[in-house]
């Protein structure tokens, strides 16, 4: 059987679409998406993705109507929540560890989720 070899994309809506990408860039280091074919995208390290569909109930989304939320690998998950929070960024660090890492929550400037995530393990690659 053929299968997919990993995400090519995520693509959502923004009301500020330039806004937004700039600020992925520059509190996570998401690069901008390319201009031209010849530009380089944003190119993630190697590691485990949980692709989840979760029931409509789920209160991980945070808000009702909320459908999609990101999760991003992190190496050093105490190191960016300082540098987010230095940012004037609030985000909240989960006090417990669980078998497969640390967690912390933020949203970004449109309120949309986003899970950091310190993989710990055997998903520590």
């Amino acid at each position: 059987m053929e299968t997919v070899t990993g995400i090519g994309g995520v693509f959502f809506r923004a009301r500020n679409p330039e806004s937004l990408s700039r600020w992925y860039a520059e509190h996570l280091g998401v690069r901008q998406p390319p201009q031209t074919y010849d530009d380089d995208p944003w190119r993630q390290e190697a590691g485990p993705t949980v692709f989840a569909p979760m029931g409509a109930d789920s209160p991980h989304f945070g808000r009702d109507g909320q459908q999609w939320s990101l999760n991003f690998r992190v190496a050093d998950l105490d190191a960016m929540v300082a540098q987010l929070r230095a940012a004037d960024i609030e985000v909240t660090l989960h006090e417990e560890e669980y078998p497969n890492g640390r967690f912390a929550e933020l949203a970004d400037p449109e309120g949309n989720p986003i899970q950091l995530w310190q993989p710990t393990g055997r998903e520590a690659g």
